[in-house]
């Protein structure tokens, strides 16, 4: 009996040791046991907030788990990418983030306190977006060689509306001026819905400007849309050019929303996330959601969405120090 229950107490011992020294293609397995929140770090109505929505209405089904939005907003992004950045790397923490707080702010914020490479996973891209270039119809513009006379025959006499400083509505603005030998008069607002606002107000005359946020009033009349900021025309509005087409060459912003996670995440749980978000977004039923909205699905791998951060921060960093563009 004595030999018995030592074998059975070694048996145990080793059990205990095997359990505590699982790999974490086991702790991925068993991944959710319960809610999953997802941080967009813009408010309501902001598109990483429906983007965000759009996977936690997706993810319940798919993961049998409740999913909810948090809305961290402040900083141009940076306190919601933050607050995934320093979350718990179990899985149970994701995030939507764009451009912003993932390249740009890098450049911007000196004493950022976070990392993107360091302190965060690149799952997938989720949407993409153009720029549209608006103007207040008032001005009679109807095409991009319109715009740059008006500009060139008043140098700083005309206000563009932005989202913020250093926002990619900002930059492409300021890539604008740069390629076209132009002057303007940056006006930087809270969000889109206010700079929308400030140019049918008239407080300002033109902007770059998400779809989402102008093409309805382009549709109706009460903005003028000139040009997308995209490389190819954007399918949603196959009548707009690109600025390339009419001369601005190398003017390209489009506005992207990818799935993130604090690094450190078990691989096996990062790669079910992307997996099935991939997935989500090829069916008919995503596509016309984000199309609502005025956004493409942009499924990608890991390193696609690596490549495209890489890729912003090169664009941007170079202009940015080039026009002295501060938060100051």
């Amino acid at each position: 009996m004595r030999r018995t229950r030592g074998f059975a107490g070694a048996a145990i011992a080793a059990l205990a040791l095997l359990t505590a020294a699982l790999p974490a293609r086991a702790q991925g397995d068993a991944w959710p046991s319960r809610p999953i929140t997802i941080v967009a770090p813009f408010g309501p109505g902001s598109t990483p907030d429906a983007v965000a929505r759009l996977l936690a209405d997706h993810f319940k089904t798919a993961f049998g788990q409740n999913a909810v939005v948090e809305n961290r907003t402040g900083a141009g992004g940076n306190l919601g990418t933050q607050a995934v950045a320093t979350a718990a790397p179990d899985g149970y923490t994701l995030g939507v983030s764009i451009a912003g707080p993932l390249a740009i702010n890098t450049v911007l914020f000196p004493d950022l306190a976070y990392d993107p490479e360091r302190d965060l996973a690149f799952i997938s891209l989720v949407a993409t977006q153009p720029s549209v270039i608006v103007v207040n119809p008032e001005l009679g513009i109807a095409s991009t060689d319109d715009l740059i006379e008006r500009l060139k025959a008043d140098p700083g006499g005309f206000n563009f509306a932005s989202i913020g400083v250093g926002s990619l509505s900002h930059l492409a603005m300021e890539a604008l001026a740069e390629a076209s030998g132009t002057e303007m008069t940056h006006v930087p607002y809270n969000g889109s819905p206010q700079a929308v606002q400030a140019l049918l107000g008239g407080e300002a005359q033109l902007g770059a400007l998400p779809a989402g946020a102008v093409v309805p009033f382009g549709r109706s009349g009460e903005l003028a849309m000139v040009a997308v900021s995209s490389a190819k025309r954007f399918s949603l509005l196959p009548d707009v050019p690109t600025l390339s087409e009419d001369g601005l060459a190398g003017v390209e912003a489009d506005a992207w929303v990818g799935l993130i996670a604090p690094a450190g995440t078990d691989p096996a749980i990062l790669a079910r996330i992307g997996d099935e978000t991939r997935s989500f977004l090829a069916t008919p039923q995503a596509r016309a959601a984000l199309e609502a909205q005025f956004m493409e699905p942009a499924g990608s791998s890991a390193e696609t969405f690596e490549a495209v951060v890489q890729g912003d921060l090169d664009r941007w960093r170079p202009l940015i120090e080039r026009r002295g563009i501060t938060l100051n």
